[in-house]
């Protein structure tokens, strides 16, 4: 089970630093991850992208895993 702060958690919030979206995609969230993916892209081109990109970092590091 993935909690906030676990070890999952950090690799995520990590990927994401990297490449928006993909901490999101390493938790399975593919729908999330594409949202992300596709904001963060189009909005880099006017300037805007870093808003996105930082949701997609602190979206991967709080998520809980609800039900499993």
């Amino acid at each position: 089970m993935n909690t906030q702060g676990s070890a999952g958690n950090v690799i995520a919030a990590l990927a994401s630093f990297f490449y928006a979206g993909l901490g999101q995609l390493l938790q399975g969230r593919l729908f999330m991850a594409v949202i992300q993916f596709i904001l963060a892209t189009a909005l880099w081109f006017i300037w805007m992208g870093w808003i996105v990109h930082l949701w997609s970092i602190l979206d991967a590091a709080k998520f809980r895993s609800e039900g499993y």
